[in-house]
């Protein structure tokens, strides 16, 4: 499919460019993003198994814990570029998947409570009940700590 550039915008950390586009044939206009490639460490996964760092499957997860919420898709782009510039910048080869989701429940945490507990429950596994509320309970208590 031949296109021509009608447009190239730089986000303002600097590391995507959205592209407007228009096909030659048809007339039909499309926007598409272009990011930096990093190198990113394997991750570990918990039964031993090795995969590459996929942002798109840490971005499925959170946005199901953000549904529903008042959280834009800034804000967990955002979030993303931060997980993934932590580890970029720890400079390890390989992470565990553990490491990857602790790291997204702190960012979660600061940013909504509610999506940072249904993260937390899928990724914690919370055994039961009691472990569920134990956690609620710290977060009202630390919600009503003064700052």
């Amino acid at each position: 499919m031949e296109n021509k550039v009608v447009d190239s915008r730089i986000n303002k950390d600097g590391d995507i460019t959205r592209r407007r586009r228009e096909c030659l044939q048809c007339g039909e206009r499309f926007t598409t993003y272009e990011r930096i490639e990093q190198n990113l460490p394997f991750v570990i996964k918990r039964d031993g198994r090795r995969e590459e760092f996929t942002r798109d499957k840490i971005y499925q997860g959170i946005k199901k814990a953000c549904e529903k919420r008042p959280i834009s898709i800034d804000q967990i782009e955002t979030l993303l570029d931060n997980v993934e510039r932590h580890f970029q910048e720890s400079g390890e080869k390989e992470v565990s998947a553990v490491s990857i989701g602790e790291k997204v429940v702190k960012e979660l945490y600061l940013l909504d409570e509610v999506a940072y507990v249904r993260f937390a429950s899928v990724y914690r596994s919370f055994k039961d009940v009691n472990e569920f509320m134990s956690e609620l309970k710290d977060i009202l208590k630390n919600k009503d700590a003064p700052s």
